[in-house]
């Protein structure tokens, strides 16, 4: 066989060179017979001596040669493969299936299984499904992290072609014909993870805490026992998270400064923050309870960037109501608590330093365009006229962006459409509205403070004066860089809101009576007819409306509802589901319906009339959207529960958009309901 073996490159060569040197010395040879001819014979004999000495010597080594290089290569072949498999790294081979071929001897001793195991590598790492396979570009790896036994492991895996491998082989056939197998490697990152863990449990988290109702509490406790009811709630709030490694530092009287461990904050959430709840225990004759709210920042890339995080987090914590705990993560923002009503302010001086600085800011502008939220409820309607009076008693053209005006406002603006008091152009669409606004013009946004649900969103970036004035909760998303933002949760509706602004507003400022109508039309839906979220100062701005004009039964005669309306309202009740024995689940039918979710929002009134029902759900589909009204009495926190699914609004008064179908969003929201219950965070 050693005879059919043939060397080939540098070994060839080099085993060549006496045939070289014999060249070269026959040449030499001939020089030397050129200079003398006994010379040349006796160089000659050398040179026949040196050659059958070297042919000799070549056939008796080649076959050694060739021999030894064999054995050589068997040997470094059998030493590859005992080095793979004693690599110091647990290491396998499956093919493109993840069925499992070899593995060396680590890998076999960290699995338990056998080093020819022929399963599937799922039954080894059940998160290594088909999808997690590198099965793109040759040299594409795929990595994921695992858990095995007590140990954290890195899994690496890489596609290896056998191409080139099967091209050189004449054992088979269609070698065109790409195979492929998977190289795995595991990497032990226990320790990494720990030190990881490690920097980011002792992290700095930044927090201020804000007492909600500190001046309030106080006036319900007498004088001498203040400063008890003060200390009480120091110790409280101090002694609660030194437990917990945090230091508290009292910026104010009703302000504190807390740093803490990120550890300690992941304590925090497991307990969801009982804080919330120890506050509100204090009482020493104290009529009303202590609330507390708090904003937290963390990793932002310096400590300042913390603290400004913590800012935002607090300022959203009582933009939200108060009485809860909001977490700034970078741009995760989480919730906790906020579930209790906030308290009505008595006072209005709120009210009425906004309505000064609304009439400044007006008085400055050329124009006012007002516009609410998509859909136009008889609430964003309202008070919309109530800021297009404003703006009119300062002499300001007015203009308020209604795009697709449902059937339960359509009778509200009839009566402006057509009527020589009122300009042709008081009801503008987008389009119209965009080529009105300009940098000379205030865009005020009522009944939302979220830009996406605005009529036009394009406005607000072709002004800078904007103003907010809503009366729900703040979510993630918020209108950036309002000059002026007035944002009260407490408040029943932004009617109620409005009415309160006009009668800071101007002293010349009169309502007419369609005017006032409205106004009071959007107080009467927003309560349920003052049956809801009704406080001292909703009656009193009901009565200011009264006052200017505003009759009960001409608005009663305006929000009727026409036959298919009712019938509709009526199937959805008929056909709804009591979900988790006090959820009711009801989808309500849009055919042939003009305004489907304004229907699907009176049935959620409805459905709370029935007794054990907390909670309402009613699912409407409209433009290819899943629109869900939910409501709550007293004992379900429904914003808590659209927030999860995207949307938001009040403690009791609740929505969601959801783009799937009706079934999907169903599941969901029951899915939600699931996991709320199991927490056991639904009940105040």
């Amino acid at each position: 066989m050693n005879d059919k073996l043939k060397l080939k490159g540098h070994i060839k060569r080099f085993v060549q060179w006496p045939l070289y040197l014999s060249i070269l010395l026959i040449m030499l040879n001939i020089l030397v017979y050129l200079v003398n001819g006994k010379a040349g014979f006796v160089v000659s004999l050398g040179l026949v001596v040196y050659m059958g000495v070297a042919a000799i010597l070549y056939r008796y080594h080649r076959p050694m040669i060739m021999n030894d290089l064999i054995a050589f290569a068997n040997q470094y072949d059998l030493l590859e493969k005992r080095i793979l498999d004693e690599l110091a790294m647990p290491y396998a081979i499956m093919d493109m299936n993840g069925k499992m071929i070899w593995s060396n001897k680590l890998f076999s001793e960290l699995t338990g299984r056998d080093q020819f195991f022929k399963k599937g590598v799922d039954t080894i790492f059940p998160e290594i499904t088909a999808d997690k396979l590198p099965v793109a570009e040759e040299k594409e790896i795929s990595e994921l992290s695992t858990q095995f036994g007590d140990r954290i492991y890195r899994i690496s895996m890489q596609r290896v072609s056998l191409k080139e491998v099967i091209l050189r082989t004449e054992m088979l056939e269609n070698t065109d014909e790409n195979v492929d197998l998977i190289a795995m490697y595991l990497y032990d990152e226990t320790e990494l993870k720990e030190y990881i863990q490690k920097n980011e449990d002792n992290k700095l988290v930044v927090a201020l805490a804000y007492l909600d109702n500190y001046e309030e509490a106080l006036e319900s406790v007498e004088d001498v026992r203040r400063s008890l009811l003060i200390a009480l709630i120091d110790r409280k709030i101090t002694k609660y998270f030194s437990n917990f490694d945090g230091l508290v530092r009292k910026l104010e009287k009703d302000k504190y400064f807390l740093i803490m461990r990120q550890s300690s904050l992941e304590a925090l959430k497991e307990q969801r923050f009982h804080i919330l709840d120890e506050v509100k225990t204090v009482n020493i004759g104290n009529e009303m309870a202590v609330t507390l709210s708090i904003g937290i920042g963390l990793n932002a890339s310096t400590y300042l960037q913390n603290y400004e995080y913590s800012r935002i987090a607090i300022e959203m914590a009582l933009g939200r109501g108060g009485d809860q705990v909001v977490i700034k993560n970078g741009n995760n923002i989480t919730y906790f608590g906020g579930k209790a009503q906030q308290m009505e302010k008595n006072t209005r001086v709120k009210a009425r330093v906004k309505a000064q600085a609304l009439k400044e800011f007006m008085s400055t502008k050329d124009r006012v365009v007002v516009m609410g939220h998509k859909i136009t409820d008889v609430d964003a309607l309202g008070a919309a006229i109530g800021i297009y009076r404003a703006g009119k008693t300062l002499g300001k053209p007015v203009h308020i962006v209604v795009n697709d005006p449902t059937t339960s406002i359509r009778p509200l603006m009839a009566g402006y459409m057509g009527n020589p008091d009122y300009e042709p152009s008081m009801f503008v669409d987008s389009a119209q509205a965009k080529d009105l606004v300009d940098n000379n013009t205030v865009v005020v946004v009522v009944d939302t403070n979220r830009p996406s649900y605005t009529e036009c969103q394009d406005l607000l970036y072709l002004t800078k004066t904007i103003v907010v004035l809503d009366h729900h909760r703040r979510g993630n998303e918020v209108i950036q860089n309002a000059v002026l933002s007035y944002v009260e949760p407490y408040a029943s509706s932004t009617c109620e809101m409005v009415a309160e602004i006009l009668q800071y507003f101007s002293d010349d400022l009169r309502l007419r009576n369609m005017e006032a109508d409205c106004i009071y039309a959007g107080v009467m839906i927003d309560t349920n007819n003052f049956t809801t979220r009704a406080g001292v100062r909703t009656f009193e701005a009901a009565a200011f409306l009264r006052r200017n004009g505003a009759d009960v039964t001409r608005v009663r005669k305006m929000l009727r509802d026409n036959l298919d309306s009712y019938k509709a309202r009526a199937e959805a009740v008929r056909t709804a589901e009591i979900y988790r024995d006090y959820f009711a689940i009801a989808r309500c039918p849009s055919e042939g319906l003009e305004s489907p979710t304004v229907v699907g929002a009176q049935a959620a009134n409805e459905l709370l009339n029935i007794a054990g029902v907390k909670a309402s759900f009613v699912l409407t589909e409209y433009h290819n959207e899943i629109y869900v009204s939910a409501r709550a009495i007293d004992e379900i926190n429904v914003q808590l529960l659209m927030e999860r699914m995207g949307g938001g609004g009040h403690l009791n008064i609740a929505g969601a958009q959801v783009k799937s179908s009706v079934e999907d969003a169903e599941n969901m929201l029951k899915g939600i309901l699931d996991e709320v219950c199991e927490e056991g965070d639904l009940k105040e």
